[in-house]
């Protein structure tokens, strides 16, 4: 049987998404949880990896057991075995055919920006903090380059393993709420560490380093080198995957942080 697990998580505690030989990976914590349960090895397979720090308010997993379980003790009984840092937020059986990876067609981030002059003590590791004053409308016209299928080459990491750096990306959204800037983006996929990359960018764009057509410019050139620094993983959040609704799965595609806000 197969089962489909809605999971969210802080990825402050986590060295990232994917296993690793010591065990720090939210992957390795919710195996270890779901085996107790089944009374067998699994492995779990997700929409998305996250990096160390990065956080999940709506990561889809799935998972294949010969035990017979009710729904509940894939929640309520693989949760009594997790950190507090990490939860299963529902459970379906799912068609054999349903993969969390290769079937969703779309993904969505958000990255949780605070903007003062002094860092928050308590949203360390929740948001990410730029000191200076930031343009929003500058940063909101920036964005719309980003929309539409281009060459992200410009946004991806130097050890990306993805096959194409063509991505189509369909929300690049900017809003302000008090001292925090919310950026919000939706593709088909996602280039490794491309979410933090752009979110440099548009930083940068913000504090009138370059003006609005420096992301187009990016874009053409096709240049990781020429993009600003990487930004702080710990405001970045999963926060929905889009999938056929054939599979019969809660709607996870438009899933918001509003939470921490």
């Amino acid at each position: 049987m197969r089962f489909a697990l809605g999971v969210s998580y802080d990825g402050a505690h986590f060295c990232g998404w994917q296993s690793q030989p010591n065990g720090c990976g939210v992957q390795d914590a919710l195996e270890s949880a779901i085996a107790k349960i089944a009374q067998e090895k699994v492995r779990v397979h997700a929409a998305g990896r996250t990096d160390t720090g990065v956080h999940a308010y709506a990561q889809v997993v799935h998972f294949e057991t010969d035990a017979v379980r009710p729904l509940t003790a894939w929640v309520r009984g693989v949760n009594a075995h997790l950190p507090a840092t990490v939860r299963v937020e529902w459970a379906r059986e799912v068609d054999a055919g349903f993969h969390a990876r290769f079937s969703a067609f779309s993904r969505s981030y958000q990255y949780l920006l605070y903007c003062a002059p002094v860092a928050s003590a308590l949203m360390a590791t929740k948001a990410g903090w730029f000191h200076l004053p930031l343009d929003l409308a500058a940063m909101q016209e920036a964005a719309t380059y980003l929309v539409g299928e281009h060459d992200f080459s410009a946004f991806r990491a130097s050890e990306c393993q993805a096959n194409s750096p063509v991505r189509h990306l369909t929300r690049a959204k900017i809003t302000a709420v008090g001292n925090y800037f919310v950026f919000e983006f939706s593709a088909n996929a996602f280039l490794q560490h491309q979410v933090r990359n752009m979110v440099g960018a548009l930083i940068y764009v913000g504090k009138d380093a370059h003006p609005p057509v420096f992301i187009k410019h990016l874009l053409e050139h096709r240049d990781r080198t020429l993009s600003p620094p990487t930004f702080s993983p710990y405001g970045l959040y999963f926060t929905g995957v889009g999938y056929d609704g054939k599979w019969g799965l809660p709607d996870m595609s438009k899933s918001e942080l509003k939470v921490l806000i």
